[in-house]
């Protein structure tokens, strides 16, 4: 096992020296280059800042999943005093998902800067990301507690599917927001942030099919269940119409009515489900809906749109 992760690290090495090498010297990746003297309208402030919900959220999981801390070390700035998330640790990782996840994480890091360098933001929201929050989840999505409890942080697997809970709903909530946006740099920041987390879903999807028939351990119940049972549970608390499907579907909700191995989720024409501000807040808080906090957001979502439910509930 130890020659094993030399090699695959020696590899990394090898290649990531390899790439640098060939890269021009001026590259960039400024996504706002080419807009530096436009505004961005102020109909779009809201929907570019209801994401970092989301984008705090996968930071400190992955962070924390991946290293074993998060913001307040890797970029205290960004989280602007808001609370340490609760219960977030490092998780027991193979070597290869450590890589990718660690990887994510700091994608996320980056996917904060540049909406905050878009527009004002807000501070990290309080987060629960303790084992206990995740059990909870499981649990309801199986309609039944698990015995033992669900523990996201035990192995590779069981992260991966804690991960699965995570990067997709913040894809189908960029894809929404993509046309009510008026401006050329919200359109170009939400294109670029949606293109990243739909890699992200795809990745975290395909290493989960892999294994999508076989059981998670000390269960007996195979991954592609606990991928459908938790795409099921996001339809019902949503409150929509199918917006979210497993690994394995039925073959009329395959690609083409052909397949039932479903790696990529999309409506009948393969295209990505959106959702609302709404639909999103109702999934993440665990409670169904917008106005009543919990889950991941034990103290709500933060931003103008979240607080807007926050408020119209204690009218």
């Amino acid at each position: 096992m130890a020659t094993t992760s030399f090699l695959f690290s020696a590899a990394i090495v090898f290649i990531s020296l390899s790439v640098i090498s060939v890269l021009p010297p001026a590259y960039s990746a400024d996504f706002s280059a080419g807009y530096k003297e436009s505004a961005v309208p102020e109909s779009d402030l809201d929907l570019l800042e209801f994401p970092l919900n989301l984008e705090y959220l996968e930071a400190e999981f992955f962070l924390y999943g991946a290293l074993g801390y998060g913001l307040d070390k890797v970029d205290p700035s960004l989280a602007e005093g808001g609370p340490s998330p609760i219960g977030a640790k490092k998780a027991n990782l193979d070597t290869l998902t450590n890589d990718i996840i660690e990887q994510f994480a700091y994608q996320e890091v980056g996917h904060l800067k540049a909406i905050k360098k878009t527009v004002k933001g807000f501070p990290r929201p309080q987060l629960d990301l303790s084992a206990s929050l995740f059990a909870k989840v499981i649990d309801k999505a199986f309609e039944k507690p698990l015995n033992p409890p669900f523990d996201p942080y035990a192995n590779s697997i069981n992260f991966l599917i804690a991960s699965y809970l995570i990067p997709y709903v913040g894809l189908t909530g960029y894809v929404g927001a993509n046309p009510k946006l008026q401006g050329a740099i919200a359109k170009r920041l939400v294109a670029g942030l949606l293109g990243v987390e739909s890699g992200q879903d795809a990745v975290i999807r395909g290493l989960l099919y892999e294994h999508a028939t076989e059981n998670v351990s000390p269960y007996q119940f195979v991954v592609a269940e606990f991928t459908n049972r938790i795409s099921n549970l996001r339809n019902t608390l949503g409150h929509t119409d199918r917006k979210d499907e497993g690994l394995i579907v039925p073959i009329d909700f395959g690609a083409e009515g052909k397949v039932i191995g479903n790696v990529l989720a999309g409506d009948q024409f393969s295209v990505a489900f959106d959702r609302t501000p709404e639909e999103i807040l109702r999934i993440v808080y665990g409670t169904g809906n917008e106005s009543i906090p919990g889950g991941f957001f034990p103290k709500g979502a933060n931003g103008n749109i979240a607080k807007s439910h926050l408020q119209s509930a204690k009218l």
